[in-house]
C-alpha cells in the first residue's frame, strides 16, 4: 500500500491538475499514467533513445516542455515502442495526452519525481521491490472521484492478491490470464510469485508472504517466455486496458496481451479464432461450440465485477448451459437477463485448458444461493471441474468500496473425453479466514504481529496431511456426495460445527448496584460545579 506521504503527494499531483482544468476524473487519471509511464520509459526499456528519456527533457521549461512531450514523447510511446500488432500500440489507438498548459505541465513533472523520490525510498531501505505503483495511485485516485465501486469496478487489494498467486502457484508452463484484468493487478501478482518462485534470495514483506526480485533461476527462454507470451487480459473499459498495459510493461513484462473486449460475448470467441487462424461464424452456435477455441489457458486469476442482473443479448452460446434459451412464437430468441457472477464462472470454465486452474473471488451469495442457475453453476465447478478449495473471507476486506462479503473457490478443470462424469472424487476443502492483517473498517490499517495470509497459505499446503474431519476447527474437508445432498450449497457455515459456549453474565443485584454507584458520582460532581458558582 501506499505511504501517507505518497498519497499526500499524489493528492496534491491531483490537486494541481483539478485546479488547472482537468475536472474531469478520468481524464486526470489517465494523464497522470502517462506521465508515470513516461518517467519509467527508460528503467524498463533501455532501448529508448535519449531524447525520449525523462532524464533528458524533464527541465525543459514552458512551450517547450509542452511541445516535447506532447509531439514527441507521447507520440513515441504510442507510435513507435512497439510495433503495430502489439497490444501496446492497439490499446493507445486514439489516446490523447491533453495537458497544454506550460506550468501545469511543470508542476506535474516535479510532482512525479517527488512522488518517485518517496517510492525509491521505500524499495531502498524497507525492501518493498514489489510495490504496484501505477495500481496502488489509481487506487488512491479512484477513492477520491467518487468512482470506486461503480459497477463492481474496484482494485483488489495486493496483499489479497499476492495471496491468491501463492494458492494458485502458476508458473512458466501455460498461459495465465484475467478475464476482467481492470488495471492488470492480477497479472502483476503472478508475474511477481513466479520470479519469486525462481529467485535464490526471497525474502518475507510485511505480510509474511515471500517475495524475491532476481528471477535468477529462470533460463533465457523461460524469460522470453514470461515476458512476451504469458500473461493474457480482457477489460470492456479502454481507459483500464490503457492503464493495464503500462502498469504490466513498467513491471517489466514486454508484451502484455490486455485487449479491450467483453470476455463474455462473441466478442472473446472471435479473438480467440482470429489468433489461432479459424474461419469462425459467431451466430452459427455448431461453429462456436468449436472445441480448439477452448482451453486456452493455464492459470485464471480473477475478481470480475460482479454487478447483479446484465442483459445477455450479446452473450456468448458457449456460456448457455445454465441459462436454457427460450424462443418466442416466431422462432426468435428471447431476451434473457442473468446474474453476471454466474456468467464469469461459467466462460472461466470454458477457457480453462485441461488441469488448468482457476482461483476466483465471488460475492457469498453464489455459495448458497437456491436458484436454479445457481445450484447449476456450483455443479459445474464439480463435475466439469474438480473445486478444491473454499475460503470464507470476513466482510471488510474490500472496504472502502463495499461491506460485502466474499469467498476465494480454487478449482481445476478436469481432463474428460466424452463429456463430465458424476462428480468430483476428492473432498472440498474448507477455510475461515478471520482477518487479512488489517482492520476491517474503513481505515484499513496494518495489523502489528498477525499474519493470517500466511497461515491460510500454509493450511492449504498442509490440506491432505492435517486432520479435515474436525469441522468445528477453521477448516475441514467435505466430501463431494454430502454437497451435492445439500443442493451444491459450498457455505463454510453450511458444514461447520457450532459449540455452543455458555456465557457468565453479572447479575441483575450487581449492575443496578454499579448504575446507583454511577449516578451518585454524576450527582456529586454537579454538585461541585454548582458550589463554584
Amino acid at each position: 500500500m501506499l505511504t501517507q506521504e505518497i498519497k499526500k503527494k499524489v493528492q496534491n499531483l491531483w490537486d494541481r491538475l483539478w485546479a488547472g482544468g482537468l475536472s474531469n476524473p478520468i481524464d486526470a487519471i489517465m494523464q497522470i499514467s502517462y506521465l508515470l509511464f513516461m518517467k519509467r520509459l527508460e528503467d524498463f526499456n533501455p532501448n529508448v533513445p535519449e531524447e525520449y528519456k525523462w532524464s533528458n527533457y524533464k527541465d525543459k521549461k514552458d512551450k517547450e516542455l509542452v511541445n516535447h512531450i506532447k509531439n514527441k514523447v507521447f507520440k513515441y510511446i504510442q507510435t513507435e515502442l512497439s510495433s503495430n500488432d502489439d497490444p501496446f500500440t492497439r490499446a493507445m489507438t486514439d489516446a490523447r495526452f491533453i495537458i497544454n498548459s506550460p506550468s501545469l505541465l511543470e508542476d506535474a513533472v516535479i510532482f512525479i519525481d517527488s512522488i518517485y523520490e518517496e517510492i525509491d525510498d521505500q524499495i531502498k531501505n524497507k525492501n518493498q521491490h514489489f510495490h504496484d505503483i501505477q495500481g496502488d495511485v489509481y487506487e488512491h485516485l479512484l477513492l477520491h472521484t467518487s468512482q470506486a465501486g461503480k459497477n463492481g469496478q474496484f482494485r483488489t487489494k495486493r496483499h489479497i492478491i499476492h495471496m491468491m498467486a501463492e494458492l494458485l502457484d502458476p508458473d512458466v508452463d501455460g498461459k495465465i490470464c484475467d478475464l476482467a484484468s481492470g488495471s492488470g493487478g492480477f497479472l502483476v501478482g503472478a508475474y511477481q510469485y513466479i520470479v519469486t518462485k525462481y529467485s535464490k534470495n526471497a525474502q518475507l514483506d510485511d505480510d509474511g508472504l515471500l517475495k524475491g526480485i532476481d528471477g535468477s533461476k529462470l533460463s533465457k527462454k523461460q524469460w522470453e517466455i514470461l515476458k512476451e507470451d504469458t500473461f493474457y487480459g480482457f477489460d470492456i473499459d479502454q481507459t483500464m486496458v490503457r492503464i493495464g498495459v503500462m502498469n504490466l510493461m513498467m513491471h517489466g513484462i514486454d508484451k502484455p496481451h490486455i485487449v479491450y473486449l467483453d470476455s463474455l460475448s462473441t466478442q472473446y470467441e472471435q479473438w480467440e479464432a482470429d489468433k489461432l487462424g479459424i474461419d469462425l461464424d459467431v451466430h452459427d452456435k455448431k461453429s462456436l461450440a468449436n472445441t480448439t477455441l477452448q482451453g486456452q489457458y493455464k492459470y485464471i486469476m480473477a475478481n470480475p465485477p460482479f454487478t447483479g442482473k446484465i442483459n445477455s443479448d450479446k452473450v456468448s452460446e458457449n456460456i448457455d448451459r445454465t441459462y436454457p434459451p427460450q424462443f418466442d412464437k416466431d422462432g426468435k430468441r428471447k431476451k434473457r437477463t442473468v446474474q453476471s457472477e454466474l456468467l464469469f464462472l461459467e466462460r472461466m470454465v470454458y477457457m480453462l485448458a485441461e488441469n488448468g486452474r482457476a482461483v476466483v473471488i465471488v460475492p457469498e451469495g453464489v455459495l448458497f444461493n437456491s436458484g436454479k442457475a445457481h445450484k447449476k453453476v456450483r455443479e459445474i465447478l464439480m463435475t466439469d471441474c474438480n473445486l478444491q478449495g473454499v475460503i470464507s473471507m470476513p466482510s471488510g476486506v474490500f472496504n472502502p468500496y463495499t461491506a460485502v462479503k466474499t469467498s476465494i473457490l480454487i478449482f481445476e478443470k478436469r481432463k474428460w473425453k466424452n463429456g463430465p462424469d458424476k462428480g468430483q472424487n476428492i473432498n472440498v476443502w474448507f477455510y475461515e479466514m478471520k482477518s487479512d492483517g488489517y482492520t476491517l473498517d474503513n481505515s484499513r490499517k496494518r495489523l502489528k504481529e498477525s499474519f493470517p495470509l500466511q497461515e491460510t497459505i500454509e493450511h492449504w499446503r498442509q490440506r491432505n496431511s492435517e486432520d479435515q474431519n474436525d469441522r468445528k476447527l477453521s477448516h475441514f474437508s467435505i466430501p463431494f456426495n454430502e454437497i451435492k445432498e445439500n443442493a451444491f450449497e459450498i457455505n463454510f457455515n453450511l458444514y461447520r460445527d457450532f459449540v455452543y459456549e455458555p456465557q457468565e453474565f453479572e447479575s441483575a443485584e450487581n449492575i443496578l448496584k454499579q448504575l446507583i454507584q454511577i449516578e451518585e458520582e454524576i450527582q456529586n460532581e454537579l454538585s461541585d460545579l454548582i458550589n463554584r458558582d
